[in-house]
């Protein structure tokens, strides 16, 4: 019914016409990662310091 090829075949003949990525000139994952512990720590401390909150006022 269909003629189309598999997947696998269709992005292996895509990235074969690519050339290949230069060092230095692409987005790295440095900063991102950066910014997700930054929000992790965020998030942490901002539970704990809420939750001492609440035992300091004697909410909890």
């Amino acid at each position: 019914m269909f003629h189309r090829k598999p997947i696998e075949e269709r992005i292996a003949e895509r990235e074969a016409g690519r050339e290949p990525l230069k060092e230095g000139k692409y987005f790295e994952h440095g900063p991102a990662k950066f910014v997700f512990v930054f929000l992790m720590v965020f998030v942490v401390v901002g539970h704990i310091a809420g939750l001492l909150l609440l035992m300091a006022v004697g909410l909890h």
